[in-house]
């Protein structure tokens, strides 16, 4: 062989062997793309190559968006067989399957059933990979696509659910965590009954369905209307069952992701100002989207909080379970069901359909066709219209205990109940009745109110007039100089109700001064405030407190009973609580900053108030508004959340304050870690993530960042209210710089060096 030759051979085959390194969006089967290298799709939506989730070291093969800073996966081909090292390559084989290969082993591959000779890899703008046969030219016709195969992410354009034909079931399946991209037990997934579902599942447990699809949305989840930013379709023919969604702007960047952490299914959008993901919904939303949380004929309400009720002409098959909160057993009829007995129906309106499991789909029918058709069966249970437009069409029967029903107001369907004619008869009986027994319950009530009302007002004012008889028996003739519009106390009646300030009757002591327990000449039992004479606080604080408390009445406020202002003396008397305050629990703390009524913000030369709670604003230079509270709050949200005190915190294994913790943990996914035991005991997991989520929201570095209390308020009471993403916190202060600020209590240090920040990682 001459040496031309051999060099021809050595080219080719250098050709044939190359390593994609140049931005493009293909790959042909004489290529490989190597660890570094990456397919860009043609209008550079997205990205193909190679990555490390978290703290791992393990490597991917993956898809993500090329044009957002926050590297966001999409897809991950060998995610149940990570690659250890940089050596793996992607190509495509001879038989025109996309193989991934490390050290000569194939870790991943597809498996195209047909060979082509002219196979070429595409990576779409849509975020698909697909593997198509070049000679073809612009068929559509794929040999295999990654949507086929979707991960724990759902794009415009995919499709989930199932092929008829073939067989293919897509499904989205969460990451394990943040690290980890391996399979976990969080699925969804279409059901193909007759009247299919889209359904989650935590594992093997049926964790949540939307109820079936109307024509324009599903009936357990009103909020999917066409004035969304999205269309939806779902689609259910004899070839294959699914759902998908396009956004109506083509510049919206929309994704649907599962994640495990709080096992929800959240959509998120782009937002270009911010330069972050903000969550638009997510599912389940509350309580009552449980599966089967009331059982059979139960309905779930959504009030204060989350209850179940019997349907009409229902009660529990286990009272004493269903009243103590467990309503797993659901309902039992009234009245059996008699074939032969002329049954009717009973309308329901603004319902979630129930599981469709045991029911049947005939989209032609009217909804008097339907309830012949049920009449006629003697095991039909209840019948529905299938669309909703248009006035309503088509039949749903059910042929079994009707399971997982909830209450939708201004939305949900219409559903009709099989009923016994007798049980008909009685209800109608019962609806038709005068309101005589009403009438002769409420006007006792309303009388034995108002008597009540009287009373009370009557004691008040009693109360009122004693003590001022008293006191100006005492002698306190200073009420009217300090116009405190308060009962004033003498001196000496203080000092003989605390035994003169007796270290044994000493509750504590604050900033303000010791607190005593006194009991009065008739019994009465209060707790004295005493202004001590080292206090940093002096006669316009005791003013303040005496007026601001003096104004403010509720039933979670101790009561501001009167003051003594006598000589040097300054003395509040409280009423006295045996069980001991709020504060003694969850550290609470005082010092209240009082505003004009036109008033949002000011400045003050003199901080005052409880380090570890000030808005780092009113700590450093003295500012202060009406965030300032949200930022007090937030910490107390969190204190309350992890049982832990704020000041003094620090986790043993890393250098964190308790704000610094509970952004590691957020950011990490697993927001739980830092509830205590107790918590997570007693409360539902999303309540507890969406406190946090509103915490860390109130703990934000710069005041116009921080919700107003107002929103705060709503954000808790409300569990559809999407939250915005916080910000990470500017103070993670780590503990040498702690340590250093608490040696003193009268400074407040807010250096740079204390600051820790750390890149965000979504996904």
């Amino acid at each position: 062989m001459d040496s031309l030759s051999f060099m021809f051979i050595v080219v080719t085959s250098l050709l044939f062997t190359s390593q994609f390194s140049s931005a493009t969006d293909t790959l042909t089967s004489t290529q490989s793309l190597a660890d570094g290298s990456t397919l860009i799709s043609k209008h550079g939506s997205f990205e193909l190559g190679f990555f490390s989730p978290g703290s791992s070291r393990n490597r991917y093969l993956g898809i993500w968006y090329k044009n957002i800073p926050v590297r966001t996966v999409v897809w991950v081909a060998n995610r149940r067989a990570p690659t250890k090292n940089s050596t793996a390559l992607l190509m495509i084989d001879i038989k025109g399957n996309l193989v991934l290969k490390d050290g000569g082993s194939v870790v991943w591959s597809t498996n195209s059933k047909r060979e082509v000779q002219t196979p070429l890899l595409q990576l779409l703008d849509s975020g698909n990979l697909v593997l198509i046969d070049a000679s073809d030219g612009h068929s559509g016709i794929y040999l295999w696509q990654s949507f086929d195969y979707p991960t724990d992410t759902f794009l415009p354009g995919m499709k989930l659910g199932v092929n008829l034909k073939t067989g293919l079931d897509r499904r989205l399946t969460s990451w394990k965590n943040w690290d980890d991209p391996s399979p976990g037990d969080f699925v969804w997934k279409i059901l193909v009954y007759n009247n299919p579902e889209s359904t989650m599942w935590k594992g093997s447990k049926f964790y949540f369905r939307t109820g079936p699809w109307n024509g324009i949305t599903y009936s357990g989840k009103p909020q999917l209307k066409p004035n969304q930013p999205f269309s939806f379709n779902f689609v259910h023919s004899d070839d294959e069952v699914y759902c998908a969604y396009y956004p109506k702007n083509k510049s919206v960047i929309s994704r649907i992701v599962m994640n495990q952490t709080n096992y929800w299914r959240e959509r998120y959008i782009w937002e270009e100002a911010s330069q972050s993901w903000s969550l638009y919904t997510y599912l389940p939303t509350d309580y009552c989207d449980t599966y089967g949380l009331c059982g059979a004929y139960g309905n779930c309400i959504i009030t204060d909080s989350p209850v179940c009720q019997c349907l009409k002409g229902f009660n529990p098959k286990s009272p004493d379970n269903w009243n103590s909160g467990d309503w797993s057993q659901g309902c039992v009829r009234n009245k059996s069901l008699n074939c032969q007995d002329g049954d009717g129906f009973i309308k329901f309106t603004e319902l979630k359909l129930p599981d469709t499991k045991y029911s049947w789909v005939n989209k032609n029918m009217s909804l008097e066709e339907c309830r012949g058709k049920c009449l006629n069966n003697c095991n039909c249970t209840a019948y529905s219209v299938v669309d909703i437009r248009n006035g309503g069409s088509g039949c749903a029967l059910w042929f079994n205990d009707l399971i997982d029903i909830r209450q939708i107001p201004s939305g949900g369907q219409d559903l009709y109940i099989r009923m016994s004619a007798s049980e008909l008869a009685r209800l109608e009986t019962v609806k038709d009745e005068p309101d005589e027994k009403i009438v002769a319950i409420v006007i006792p009530v309303v009388v034995l109110a108002f008597a009540f009302l009287g009373v009370c007002y009557y004691f008040c004012q009693r109360r009122i007039i004693k003590l001022k008889d008293k006191n100006e028996i005492d002698g306190s003739d200073e009420s009217s100089e300090e116009d405190l519009d308060l009962p004033l106390f003498d001196l000496v009646t203080i000092t003989r109700a605390t035994n003169k300030f007796s270290l044994n009757n000493k509750l504590g002591e604050g900033g303000f001064g010791p607190v005593y327990k006194g009991i009065l000449a008739d019994g009465h039992e209060i707790a004295v405030k005493r202004l001590s004479s080292n206090s940093g606080q002096g006669l316009k604080e005791f003013k303040n407190e005496v007026k601001l408390i003096a104004r403010l009445q509720h039933r979670n406020l101790v009561k501001l009973l009167g003051c003594c202002i006598q000589g040097e003396e300054r003395v509040l008397i409280y009423e006295y609580m045996p069980n001991r305050s709020l504060d003694f629990l969850i550290f609470d703390f005082g010092m209240a900053k009082t505003f004009r009524e036109d008033q949002t913000e000011g400045n003050t030369k003199r901080v005052v108030g409880t380090y570890g709670y000030m808005a780092p604003e009113y700590a450093t230079d003295g500012l202060f508004s009406v965030k300032s509270d949200v930022f007090s709050f937030g910490i107390l949200i969190l204190e309350i959340i992890s049982g832990q005190k704020s000041r003094g915190f620090y986790h043993p294994n890393h250098s964190l304050n308790l704000i610094g913790y509970a952004w590691r943990l957020w950011k990490e996914g697993s927001p739980l870690e830092l509830a205590a035991p107790i918590i997570l005991d007693s409360c539902h997991v999303s309540e507890v993530i969406r406190c946090i989520h509103i915490s860390l929201l109130c703990v934000q570095q710069h005041a116009e960042d921080r919700p107003s209390m107002a929103y705060v308020v709503l954000m808790l009471g409300s569990e559809t209210a999407v939250l915005p993403q916080p910000k990470e916190p500017d103070f993670c202060k780590d503990k040498g710089s702690t340590e250093a600020e608490s040696s003193s209590s009268n400074q407040v240090s807010l250096s740079t060096n204390e600051i820790s920040l750390s890149v965000l990682e979504a996904r």
